[in-house]
């Protein structure tokens, strides 16, 4: 892609190896981070100076910082909009980008995200998921690499930090908040219901400040790719249908850390089944976008109880997904997932969309069948299924 377009950007939350990936795919380009006051500063008031000082082809890291550099890049790409990739930009906060993208490089970039380090990056790295105590590992040190490439790095002291340097990097970037301190308690009232329904009054309650401020914060949260909203699926609109999405955290590690739990007690811990259901749901991601898939991720709940945790919607074709934190799921496992089909898509249907295969994800180190539709999976075995079905 970037052989294609003058400039790249590339999107994640802090530490996923943003940087480090990009200068070494391109060891040509000069470098420069907004992460020091004095770059960002130079770039957000001379950028003519900044660009002068720095002359493509160049990486420049943590954009965001310089809103006013975009219009700048703009005219710098135009002079040469025939060089692909003489401009490689990186932010922690896509949101903020995105406006300043849309209003000075539309059409002159692409844009990609990293997620942090996949299962099958792990796996090709030699650790074995299917292991109880790997696995709890996996659930508390999270995907981001340094913790991998430095395991006597703490998980602890390193997400401490991490939450540290994004209240005050981050945060005070986006919003002109008056108290970290309730921001940082509003980050953890939010892990607690990780896997849950949004309810930004329950929220707003817990944390004590207004409905409005909570959805302020919520909109902050996943614009620095801290969490990400899953909405409901529904082929047309139904009022039986619930509509109010669910709220996962990105990085698993980070939910561990801010749930307090670390590899001594996870297992024993009553969230163990919601951790297990956000890294399925990270990781369903991470396919995604790392296969280049056209696909669309949702939940479905309707006003009966019934819910299937994932729907996962590509050519036509709607995949069922269910997480399980249990070794052998039986067929009562799928039962869920068989009536919301049979509800969804009736014997005649004439829905464009059609029903394709039923998944129930759980710590099994073997695939089997739960009746005639449904299978049972380790995570590996669903994630190879997937991408093998859109290739």
């Amino acid at each position: 892609m970037v052989r294609q377009f003058p400039a790249l950007i590339l999107t994640g939350a802090r530490q996923t190896g943003k940087t480090t990936l990009l200068r070494e795919l391109f060891p040509n380009h000069a470098y420069v981070t907004l992460d020091l006051p004095s770059a960002a500063e130079l770039a957000e008031n001379d950028p003519q100076a900044f660009l002068a000082n720095y002359p493509p082809p160049v990486l420049v890291d943590e954009a965001q910082y310089a809103p006013k550099l975009f219009r700048h890049l703009k005219i710098a790409i135009d002079q040469n909009r025939s060089e692909p990739g003489r401009f490689i930009l990186t932010g922690s906060q896509k949101f903020n980008l995105m406006k300043e993208v849309s209003d000075s490089l539309a059409g002159r970039c692409v844009w990609l995200e990293l997620e942090g380090l996949s299962l099958p990056e792990l796996t090709q790295a030699g650790i074995d998921s299917s292991a109880l105590d790997v696995l709890a590992r996996i659930l508390t040190r999270g995907t981001q690499p340094e913790l991998w490439a430095r395991p006597e790095l703490s998980a602890t002291d390193y997400y401490r930090s991490y939450l540290a340097t994004y209240l005050e990097r981050d945060v005070r970037q986006i919003l002109n908040i008056a108290s970290l301190r309730d921001f940082e308690r509003f980050i953890r009232v939010c892990a607690a219901r990780s896997g849950q329904l949004v309810n930004k009054s329950e929220i707003a309650k817990d944390v004590g400040v207004s409905a409005h401020t909570a959805n302020q914060w919520l909109s902050v949260l996943e614009a620095s790719n801290q969490i990400a909203l899953l909405e409901p699926y529904f082929i047309n609109t139904t009022k039986r249908i619930v509509k109010t999405p669910k709220l996962y955290f990105c990085e698993v590690g980070l939910l561990s850390f801010l749930l307090g739990l670390d590899e001594a007690n996870i297992l024993q811990s009553p969230f163990v089944g919601a951790m297990w259901e956000c890294y399925c749901f990270a990781e369903l991601r991470k396919v995604e976008k790392n296969r280049g898939l056209n696909s669309k991720l949702w939940f479905y709940r309707d006003n009966r109880a019934r819910e299937v945790d994932f729907l996962v919607e590509h050519r036509n074709h709607l995949d069922f997904i269910e997480v399980k934190w249990t070794t052998q799921p039986d067929i009562a496992a799928a039962k869920a997932m068989e009536a919301v089909a049979a509800d969804l898509f009736p014997a005649k249907s004439r829905y464009l969309i059609q029903p394709g295969r039923r998944y129930v994800v759980c710590r099994s180190e073997v695939v089997y069948p739960l009746g005639s539709a449904a299978t049972a999976t380790p995570l590996s075995g669903m994630l190879t299924a997937l991408g093998a079905d859109r290739n």
